[in-house]
């Protein structure tokens, strides 16, 4: 099923999405991979605030090349999630509703999605280019000597997902497997 979802991102939403369902989504998002999510657990773990509202909201997990002249940002592929299972529990028991990669999870974190009410979605690796398109602003709001890591917040507009696990913990890549092997 396609569905078009605005942020932020509510449970109401993600009860909403089911594993294989097509995602367009529209508003705030955040990006953030190892090493800025390394630093926001280190920052908790010392009782500090973290640099952004994680209540209700989106990380897509995307370190992005230089832009050229004219554009917003380069491109703007996934990483691989996996990569966070460490730490993507703590952020998903704050608030946090959905995530944005590619790859499997950890138990841990299909755990922690089930918990939370929470989806992980997948965007296309090798499409950087094209979803750079539907990023219309990007702006560095912390961690800036991460270079490409750092926290930034992206104004995204139809930008193309897969729910990969819903929020009973429904697994594309298990259910899709297992309909290859019956054909």
């Amino acid at each position: 099923m396609e569905k078009h979802i605005h942020t932020p991102i509510t449970q109401e939403v993600t009860s909403e999405l089911k594993s294989g369902d097509y995602v367009y989504l529209t508003g705030t998002i955040y990006t953030a991979r190892d090493a800025a999510h390394k630093r926001m657990i280190e920052a908790l773990d010392r009782g500090e605030t973290l640099p952004v509202d994680i209540e209700n909201s989106v990380i897509y997990y995307m370190g992005p090349s230089p832009a050229r002249e004219g554009q917003v940002i380069g491109s703007a592929g996934p990483t691989t999630a996996s990569r966070m299972d460490k730490y993507a529990p703590r952020l998903l028991d704050l608030g946090e509703k959905a995530m944005i990669g590619k790859g499997k999870r950890s138990k841990e974190v299909i755990d922690a999605i089930v918990r939370n009410s929470a989806v992980y979605l997948a965007a296309v690796g090798g499409a950087g280019a094209l979803i750079s398109e539907c990023i219309k602003s990007s702006e560095v709001i912390c961690y800036e000597d991460l270079g490409t890591e750092a926290v930034r917040r992206l104004e995204v507009e139809k930008f193309p997902m897969i729910v990969v696990i819903d929020t009973e913990g429904n697994n594309l890549y298990d259910t899709a497997l297992k309909e290859y092997e019956k054909k």
